[in-house]
């Protein structure tokens, strides 16, 4: 390390450096008018060489520069750039085709099974006994390299929801995330099944009073669009044509069980 600092040190500046360096010597020496004798004594090195660097005849080395810059008390060495940052985790992963650590670290073809669109079936939280579904699409971002879900097709369009999905390893469950302004809303829902279906708990807020917002938990099931003909969208009441196919999917998410509810 010490031999590189050294050969550093001695290393010729190329010429344009040079010229550029000369110009600011012979500005400050006329500004401040002092001879070229006096800057040489106090920068500790000889006439001769300044004299040489001055007119052409001899490049500037690092250490003749520093030696300079001190005597002159300006610098003399052009700003070097900012090294680049380092790039972050994410941008990494996103740069091989995985999403964000925070996500998972998932490639597309291991969440390939997920993509698509789903019936989403839930209890309403008006009218007793009736559910409520609309539709959900995930797909995979290529820009954010992740997957993310977007609904649609909902009866309460002011409250339609979109975000991010998380697929860790460990857990084997996959999380629908929406983060607005702070705010979450969780879909936490098993691995597809054979038949594709994906259930588990919603956990979000609803509407009281006036701008009141309750907690609320609820079973929820994400079922392949294309298992329905004509899927039913908005609150389905009991009697009505899609009610008890719907409420066969949720049944199955309380009683196999693919989440508890514990009062």
């Amino acid at each position: 390390m010490i031999l590189d600092e050294a050969v550093s040190a001695d290393k010729d500046l190329p010429a344009d450096e040079g010229r550029r360096v000369t110009a600011i010597l012979r500005e400050e020496l006329a500004r401040r008018r002092i001879s070229r004798q006096y800057l040489a004594d106090h920068a500790g090195i000889s006439i001769s060489t300044l004299e040489k660097a001055l007119s052409g005849r001899r490049a500037y080395t690092l250490a003749t520069l520093i030696r300079l810059e001190a005597a002159i008390g300006v610098p003399l060495r052009a700003a070097q750039p900012a090294p680049a940052p380092a790039p972050s985790a994410a941008s990494v992963a996103s740069a091989i085709g995985l999403a964000p650590g925070d996500l998972g670290y998932y490639s597309r073809p291991s969440v390939a099974p997920l993509e698509g669109s789903y019936v989403t079936l839930r209890p309403s939280f008006s009218g007793k006994g009736s559910i409520f579904a609309y539709r959900t699409l995930i797909a995979w971002d290529e820009h954010a390299s992740h997957l993310v879900f977007r609904e649609s097709d909902r009866s309460d369009a002011a409250f339609t929801q979109e975000g991010v999905v998380s697929v860790p390893n460990q857990s084997g469950y996959v999380y629908l995330v929406t983060n607005k302004h702070g705010q979450f809303r969780l879909i936490t829902v098993s691995r597809p099944t054979i038949d594709g279906e994906m259930h588990g708990v919603l956990a979000s807020l609803i509407a009281g009073r006036g701008a009141q917002l309750t907690p609320v938990a609820t079973p929820i099931v994400l079922v392949p669009a294309a298992r329905f003909k004509e899927p039913a969208f908005g609150r389905v009441s009991p009697g009505d044509a899609m009610h008890g196919a719907y409420a066969e999917y949720l049944r199955r998410t309380i009683e196999e069980p693919f989440a508890l509810f514990i009062s």
